[in-house]
């Protein structure tokens, strides 16, 4: 039996991948134990023995770096999205998008850093001024992205239609909220988070169309009499 051996190419593009996973983790290691804005691009490179040079080859700023984990699970989310059946409603489909992707997104970042590591990253990024502003930046342009898909599915004009950024708006709203009380609550794995994401993302509905001071009215009408 003949054995195929790598080329020369495909080694090549390992050592790319295995350099880049390294200063990856190097710097989210550094933001996390010693904070984002006391971390240089220089001390990030010396952890990993490259130069800086071999640093910006792979990565443009370190706020690049800070979000590359984050971009990650972005992208795998658009991909279950992207994937999900075409009778599933907007918001079913955005929501069993999500939680696939919390089911899945874990092997997928082990591959390049620990799933504790990329936590405390998405804990860091809260918490840093200077990264939230980048991260709502993102988040507004993750919106946006996600409403043209949504109305692709549709088969609507998302600059003439509203229906696709409204419910968008809604969806992501939930999940700020959510990481916001993950970030804050005594169990910080992939598993709570997941749970929080579900149990917020399925009040939605109820929370938008019910009538909450019905109750409140009845016992009034009731009193009255």
């Amino acid at each position: 039996m003949t054995v195929e051996q790598p080329t020369s190419a495909g080694l090549r593009e390992r050592k790319k991948q295995r350099t880049r996973d390294a200063l990856l983790h190097a710097a989210l290691k550094l933001f996390t134990t010693q904070g984002y804005e006391r971390t240089t691009v220089d001390e990030i490179a010396e952890t990993v023995e490259v130069s800086q040079r071999t640093f910006f080859r792979y990565f443009a700023s370190k706020e690049d770096v800070a979000f590359a984990v984050q971009q990650m699970a972005e992208q795998h989310f658009m991909a279950a999205l992207h994937g999900r059946p075409d009778h599933e409603a907007p918001f079913e489909a955005m929501r069993n998008a999500v939680l696939c992707a919390w089911d899945t997104i874990g092997e997928a970042i082990m591959e390049v850093v620990p799933v504790d590591l990329y936590l405390r990253t998405f804990q860091l990024i809260e918490s840093t001024p200077a990264l939230l502003a980048v991260h709502l930046r993102r988040s507004i342009e993750m919106e946006d992205n996600i409403a043209r898909l949504i109305a692709d599915r549709e088969g609507l004009d998302v600059d003439a239609d509203p229906r696709p950024r409204v419910a968008v708006a809604a969806f992501s709203g939930v999940m700020r909220i959510t990481g916001q009380l993950w970030g804050r609550g005594p169990d910080q794995s992939l598993q709570a988070i997941r749970a929080i994401t579900e149990t917020y993302l399925d009040q939605i509905g109820p929370a938008l169309a019910a009538d909450w001071h019905g109750a409140r009215r009845g016992d009034g009408d009731s009193r009255a009499e």
